[in-house]
């Protein structure tokens, strides 16, 4: 497990996690915290894009300057809710990507995922993937939605979220071995409602300051 999952520890996504957990912060300062924490993780995700060469001419003089392969295509895939807003930060930083939406609750009693709405590009086959979720708790969602999306066939995926659980990265590393995990912290323990201790509560309800 040790090798699937990259714990980005850089100090300002830290600072910034930090002023989310806080339980005064208020839903507007959550927001825009977490959309500026997605583009720092953004740029930690997409490290080993390929790159190509291409001449250009800068107003001095011509050069071969590195552009992204074209054969690079991103789609980013919003667990929802709550996914969405680690989506807005992303798209900020990757415009060209298209986007799908997996909609999954969790059963209050027992824990487990029930999709209730899926909708991904129709070339999805042809992008590398990367799914986005604030909290990796139990892991039975994520699981639940890698199954769901392996379906579609795309050439590579990533699974990105702020926080994560020791109990749901175990069971999501055993499950879905050959996808890479990028968070933010990997927090204590979760609790017997599956919530992340310490956490920062329930991230959809403070997203859209519906709690």
């Amino acid at each position: 497990m040790q090798n699937q999952v990259t714990v980005i520890d850089h100090p300002l996504i830290q600072h910034k996690l930090t002023l989310m957990r806080k339980a005064e912060t208020s839903t507007t300062k959550f927001r825009n915290l977490l959309k500026e924490i997605s583009l720092l993780l953004g740029y930690e995700v997409t490290r080993n894009l390929s790159l190509k060469y291409e001449e250009i001419k800068t107003p001095l003089a011509p050069m071969n300057a590195p552009v992204l392969a074209p054969d690079k295509k991103l789609v980013l895939v919003s667990i929802m809710r709550a996914g969405q807003g680690i989506l807005d930060g992303m798209l900020e930083l990757m415009p060209s990507a298209r986007v799908g939406h997996i909609g999954l609750y969790r059963d209050p009693k027992t824990l487990i995922p029930i999709e209730y709405y899926f909708k991904v590009p129709h070339d999805v086959e042809q992008r590398d993937m990367i799914i986005v979720d604030p909290m990796l708790a139990t892991g039975n969602s994520a699981v639940a939605a890698v199954d769901r999306l392996k379906s579609t066939n795309p050439l590579s995926m990533k699974f990105v979220c702020l926080l994560a659980a020791p109990e749901g990265l175990q069971h999501f590393c055993t499950v879905h071995p050959e996808v890479q995990v990028y968070t933010a912290a990997i927090d204590e323990y979760l609790d017997e409602h599956g919530y992340i201790i310490p956490g920062l509560g329930d991230a959809g309800d403070r997203l859209f300051g519906t709690k």
